[in-house]
């Protein structure tokens, strides 16, 4: 599979069951205008139907991954969108530019240099996995302007950090960077080319039966709300609906033979 597609702010390109997915509006440091709003959307939809996508490397063009909010376009009349309105499922418009990585049935890695501020902080924590420079900066920078975070950060840091550092962080406002963000869990892992790093683990696991990548995905995402009993049950249904599969075969006997699989998607 190869293909590509863009728009004036995302940018699509498909090859051997990797999308290389990147913001892009590198001469503002990849800031989220209406426009953005509107184009990580619809990659996202776009990427939800891709049967053939295994995995997902979201980055940023240019010097950063995502500087937040461009808080110039938002005064000159906001995002546009509705803050009450559930338009995808549980998230209103802004919240899914950062909550719809995580509701894709692939996995996504982000990889992240320069600086994740605000919204490109919550970006970034919607990947599955994320690979960050040492000397790239976060913050949760949005009561630096008077306001609370809103892109679905709050629903997705419960999950990785200890509630007393999100109210520090989110009160104070202050950067920190990647080694710290390690530290705290915000990164998963550090690299100088993080990008590199995030194609080469998106090949490995793009080289899993995909029916079972996904399967543990759906299985992670229970796993937040869910009590024992639902996860015990999913487990078991999750893995009745990948046993005995062409896919499953094929893994076993590509593993035992020493050679790549060749999947069905």
């Amino acid at each position: 599979m190869t293909g590509a597609m863009s728009d004036d702010r995302v940018t699509i390109r498909c090859e051997d069951g990797i999308a290389d997915v990147r913001l892009n509006r590198a001469d503002k440091m990849n800031a989220i205008d209406p426009a953005m709003f509107t184009g990580i959307a619809a990659a996202i939809d776009r990427l939800a139907a891709m049967d053939d996508v295994r995995v997902v490397v979201l980055s940023g063009e240019g010097r950063a991954f995502c500087a937040g909010l461009d808080m110039a376009s938002m005064a000159d009349g906001g995002s546009g969108l509705d803050l009450d309105a559930r338009t995808h499922g549980l998230a209103n418009g802004p919240q899914q530019v950062a909550w719809g990585w995580r509701t894709l049935p692939m996995p996504v890695i982000a990889a992240v240099h320069g600086v994740a501020f605000g919204g490109g902080f919550q970006i970034m924590s919607g990947a599955d996995i994320r690979i960050a420079r040492a000397d790239a900066r976060f913050a949760i920078r949005e009561t630096h302007w008077g306001l609370v975070p809103d892109m679905a950060g709050v629903a997705l840091w419960r999950t990785l950090v200890r509630d007393d550092l999100l109210r520090e962080l989110t009160y104070t406002a202050r950067e920190f960077d990647g080694t710290e963000a390690l530290e705290m869990g915000f990164v998963t892992r550090l690299a100088e080319d993080p990008l590199a790093s995030a194609m080469a683990m998106a090949r490995e696991i793009a080289g899993k039966n995909p029916g079972a990548i996904r399967g543990s995905k759906r299985l992670y995402n229970l796993a937040a709300d869910a009590d024992a009993a639902a996860v015990l049950i999913a487990e078991s249904e999750e893995q009745a609906r990948v046993i005995r599969t062409p896919n499953q075969i094929e893994q076993v006997r590509a593993n035992i033979e020493r050679r790549p699989a060749v999947f069905k998607d």
